[in-house]
This record gives structure tokens, C-alpha cells and sequence, in this order.
């Protein structure tokens, strides 16, 4: 397996900027995963390291290597598309031995390689099927066979799960993670989807308008977002943030007035003066602490979601901020009540009129 590093990346079609000083560097055996929201540059990264884009600037390394010049054949890659790309006239076997012919590898090379992939992705009793008497799950395993028995030093994933059913995403989801620990391998993941990014990572990598945001470990990020973006898109239901104005500065505790309520939070207020506008983040699920220094928002309930283990209260406050809280499955609330909710400000995030944090050292 490889490492994979990036200096000073940029790509631009014509006038128009798609990524922008990108440096990120993915250690040997790591599980990376791209997210952001559609537009953001994540897919074109990927493409990029892949060879199959060109970079305007920058330098990309696999393994110590240049590779910027060097065709997708020669990087030494495996890429699993969001679409199978499966010959519908051919065998799962043949399928995943087709690439290994072009490579020339030895018949009885090819021939392990295929089997042990197969019994890895649990597709040895379909070898001789074609991918018509697949279903969507077991089309995409076989698309991962076919990358597997290449032997790359990193392979590349561009939301493969996009194609599939709920209950099929859950459990590839779980394959790929599982996959990932068997091999060892270096991967690189692409999703929107924060929950893929939360679950299967080792290291998330936040993008937004072409420029990495963030990176780090997902709890990391969970639990100490560097700005607004960061927070909004790490986390399910998304974290509510709340206007604020800064009411009082002490040594080390800011005091800060929103939706009706005060709170002071362990923060320097070095960078900040009274009177500031600043933005309360608080997520939902930490939204029913009833701690000795609880804080109460009192709102009308709009709608209920129930999951059962959890009921999600869409509320909106005196303040017509609009806000989501965790509730407990069996919590007798309905459209229409008052409800209370609370918080401990020990778990709030507040971040500045730019954006960017003021806590880096949120306990939830």
C-alpha cells in the first residue's frame, strides 16, 4: 500500500476556480473519506488523484511518486465508480478477471486472486452468475472484487453507495468497513452523505467551494467544528444555531444573551468586545440536559418525527428562531404544544461574526 500526498493543488476550468490550495496528505493504510455538498470539489479531487483529471497547479505523490504526468494505468490505483460498469454478457468471474488479462497476469495468478477476493466480498457461490441475477448490493461487491484483485497501492471510492436502497447502504457500508480492516488498504471515499463519513472514516476531509474546511478524526469534527460550515454539516439532525450578542467579558467566561436566555460560557473574550454579534450552536441531541446548570428555551412545537428510540421536535422560539431537539421516543409532545428544552451551556459551540469558532474545547 501507499501513502498519498498533496501540495498546492488547484484546478480551473477556464475562469472558473473548482479547487483552490488544496494540501492534505493521507498516511499509509488510512480510511479518508471527501464530504461537502454537491458542487464542492470532492469528486474532482478524487478524479484528480486517479488520473483522470488533469490539475492546473500542484503536486500529487502515491507512494513518494510523482504521479502528475502519469496516466490513470501506471498510478498504481483501483477506482469503484457510483455506477457497477459491469459487462452484462459476462460472469461475476469473468468480470473480476478481466482487467488481470489485460495485465497479462499469469492464468492461475489471476485465478487466486479472483477466488480470494470472492471469498473476502462472500461472492464465491455467484461466480458463474451474470450481473442481471445481481442484486444492486451484490453488483457493487463484485465492482470491489474487480478493484481487489488488482492489487493497487490505493483505492479510490466515488460514492458507491448512491444506487442503493436504505437497508443496502447500511450493509454495504458495513462491508466496505470491514473490507478496509481485512486489506489494510490505503482508501479514499467520496460522499455527501455525512453519516458514511462519520461511520466509515479514519480521517474526514471537509470541503466547501473548492478548499478543505477541516480535517480530522470524525469525533474530532463532531465535537470540535473549526467554523459555522463545519458544524452545520457534521452531525444529523444538523446542529441549531441562534443569534447572540455578547453581554458581559470576565478573565476567562464570556456572557451572552439569546432567544430570551443568558448564559456564561468558559471562553476568552479577548477577541471579542461587548455588544458583538456572535452565533450559539447547540446540537439536538444535546438539547434534553437537565443539569444543575441547565438552560431552559421554551418554544411551539411546529412537528414531531418519531423513530422510535428518539422523537425529533421541530420547535420554534419566542426569538422565531427555529430549532430541533432530541426528545425521548415515548415523550407525550404534539404540533402545537409549548415545549421546554434544555441545555447545559458546557456543550454550546459559539462562533464569532465571521463564522469561525471561539471553543475549540467543547465537552458534549
Amino acid at each position: 500500500m501507499a501513502d498519498v500526498s498533496i501540495h498546492g493543488l488547484a484546478k480551473s476550468f477556464g475562469p472558473v476556480d473548482i479547487l483552490r490550495d488544496i494540501n492534505l496528505t493521507v498516511e499509509d493504510g488510512e480510511f479518508v473519506v471527501f464530504v461537502g455538498p454537491s458542487g464542492c470539489g470532492k469528486s474532482t479531487l478524487l478524479r484528480i488523484i486517479a488520473g483522470l483529471e488533469s490539475v492546473s497547479a500542484g503536486e500529487i505523490r502515491i507512494g513518494g511518486r510523482r504521479v502528475n504526468e502519469l496516466p490513470p494505468a501506471d498510478r498504481k490505483i483501483a477506482m469503484v465508480f457510483q455506477s457497477y460498469a459491469l459487462y452484462p454478457h459476462m460472469s461475476v468471474y469473468k468480470n473480476m478477471a478481466f482487467g488481470l488479462k489485460f495485465a497479462k497476469t499469469d492464468k492461475a495468478e489471476a485465478d487466486r486472486r479472483v477466488r480470494q477476493a470472492a471469498e473476502i466480498l462472500k461472492l464465491s457461490a455467484l461466480l458463474d452468475r451474470k450481473p442481471r441475477e445481481l442484486s444492486g448490493g451484490q453488483r457493487q461487491r463484485v465492482a470491489i472484487g474487480r478493484a481487489i484483485v488488482r492489487k493497487p497501492s490505493v483505492f479510490l471510492f466515488d460514492e458507491p453507495l448512491s444506487n442503493l436502497d436504505a437497508a443496502l447502504r447500511v450493509n454495504t457500508r458495513i462491508e466496505i468497513a470491514k473490507l478496509h480492516q481485512e486489506l489494510g488498504a490505503t482508501m479514499i471515499y467520496v460522499t455527501h452523505d455525512q453519516v458514511e463519513a462519520m461511520t466509515l472514516a479514519s480521517k474526514i476531509v471537509v470541503l466547501n467551494h473548492g478548499r478543505i474546511e477541516q480535517v480530522g478524526a470524525p469525533l474530532d469534527l463532531y465535537r470540535r467544528p473549526c467554523n459555522v460550515f463545519v458544524a452545520g454539516f457534521i452531525g444529523s439532525p444538523r446542529m441549531n444555531f441562534i443569534k447572540g450578542e455578547v453581554r458581559g467579558i470576565s478573565n476567562q467566561s464570556v456572557t451572552i444573551g439569546f432567544a430570551g436566555a443568558e448564559m456564561k460560557v468558559d471562553l476568552s473574550g479577548k477577541d471579542l468586545a461587548v455588544g458583538d454579534m456572535v452565533t450559539v450552536g447547540i446540537r439536538p441531541e444535546h438539547m434534553a440536559e437537565q443539569g444543575a446548570d441547565a438552560i431552559a428555551l421554551e418554544g411551539r412545537v411546529d412537528a414531531v418525527e418519531r423513530l422510535g428510540e428518539a422523537s425529533y421536535v421541530y420547535m420554534k422560539l419566542a426569538s422565531q428562531d427555529d430549532v430541533v431537539v432530541r426528545a425521548p421516543g415515548e415523550a407525550h409532545i404534539a404540533a402545537g404544544d409549548l415545549f421546554k428544552a434544555y441545555f447545559s451551556p458546557r456543550s454550546t459551540h459559539v462562533f464569532d461574526a465571521e463564522g469561525r469558532s471561539l471553543r475549540m474545547d467543547v465537552k458534549p
